[in-house]
């Protein structure tokens, strides 16, 4: 060996001795100023979890789809929905939410008023079981409005004022007074932006249920224009327009003006927006609801809007990732769309199940 390549080889072991003693007391105080990051390695063997648990927010609430027109249908009876409400209640969920009661022509309890307008029959009554079994597991039903479509082929919403005119009056009439289950109203247009009409409609509609139910609590779901806010029917999961944190700000700033009086939550979906875009927007939507005296809930979607199939269970570091920028937000309560397609055990979709074990590993639920 020569003398050159033979002091360069010592210099490389004393190099590596020095390291082989010193590594261990960087990482030592590496530890010691960062303590919240050691625990990002700390494996727990029964979960395989490597982050921390519990550092969201517990969905405590979910819709029941069952008007939809791109999720297909489950076909349970009052045995099945039985066991959902059971699975629902062993992680804690306190609220269900009727997304619709009715969808166009199918309609989800025996309107007398629907039936009238071409409404087909259903074959059971959908809000009556729910009451029931709401009061059975001790939850809160929220009714959901009736949807005629009416505004998504036109952009009007004064069909659908017009029409839930009368279907307001009538549940309340024919189940409101009849099972303390019904705790509210879900006001169910969904929009994004500043839609006209859309703060005029809303406080109609949250007016009369306020009115007529004595002033049970009412809440929106809209969603925000983001990136992945593009036509389940179509193609593309992106688009490149999408509205700024600013813009967003802004236009709902006058849309919780004119609707705070008669609205009193709104829970923003939040999978059309992108992950690393979750605190900006989530901070917003807390500092406005915030600011005009109403509840900040999140619509944690548990499906994946990320694949090209539409739709399936989301997956679980997506979700967690989702509740934990709505913990760190300060948000009120978190919903999901939803429990029975998406996380459920006996969901047609086997992925669902091991969503819903995943979620109750990481919150500890035994």
């Amino acid at each position: 060996m020569k003398p050159s390549s033979r002091r360069n080889f010592l210099k490389k072991v004393a190099v590596a001795a020095t390291s082989a003693i010193v590594a261990p007391e960087i990482i030592k105080a590496a530890a010691k100023a960062e303590p919240a990051n050691s625990q990002l390695f700390e494996t727990d063997t029964k979960s395989g979890l490597i982050v921390p648990k519990e550092a969201g927010l517990r969905i405590t609430g979910t819709f029941l789809d069952e008007i939809s027109h791109d999720i297909p249908h489950q076909n349970w009876g009052p045995k099945e929905w039985d066991q959902d409400f059971r699975h629902m209640k062993a992680i804690g969920i306190d609220t269900v939410i009727m997304i619709r009661s009715g969808y166009r022509k199918f309609i989800t309890y025996p309107s007398p008023y629907l039936l009238k307008q071409g409404c087909y029959m259903p074959s059971m009554d959908l809000v009556d079981l729910f009451l029931r079994l709401a009061e059975k597991y001790g939850m809160k039903f929220y009714f959901g409005l009736y949807d005629s479509g009416r505004y998504w082929d036109t952009g009007d919403m004064s069909h659908e004022v017009e029409h839930n005119k009368y279907v307001i009056d009538e549940v309340w009439n024919l189940y409101g007074n009849k099972y303390k289950s019904f705790g509210g109203w879900y006001i169910s247009g969904e929009i994004s932006r500043a839609t006209k009409g859309a703060i005029s409609a809303f406080h109609t509609m949250g007016k009369q249920c306020k009115d007529v139910s004595g002033g049970l609590p009412t809440f929106i779901s809209p969603w925000i224009d983001g990136k992945k806010a593009v036509m389940a029917s179509g193609s593309k999961l992106t688009k490149e327009q999408a509205v700024s944190v600013e813009q967003h700000e802004r236009e709902w700033d006058e849309i919780f003006n004119g609707i705070h009086d008669v609205v009193d939550a709104c829970a923003f979906q939040d999978g059309h927006i992108d992950y690393d875009e979750l605190d900006a927007f989530f901070t917003v939507n807390k500092k406005l609801a915030d600011k005009y005296g109403m509840k900040c809930w999140t619509n944690a979607e548990s499906f994946d809007r990320d694949m090209p199939i539409r739709f399936l269970p989301i997956k679980f570091d997506k979700l967690r990732m989702k509740l934990e920028a709505a913990k760190r937000a300060g948000y009120d309560k978190a919903i999901t769309f939803e429990f029975s397609h998406f996380m459920s055990p006996q969901s047609a979709y086997l992925q669902a199940g091991h969503l819903y074990n995943r979620y109750k590993e990481y919150f500890n639920i035994r």
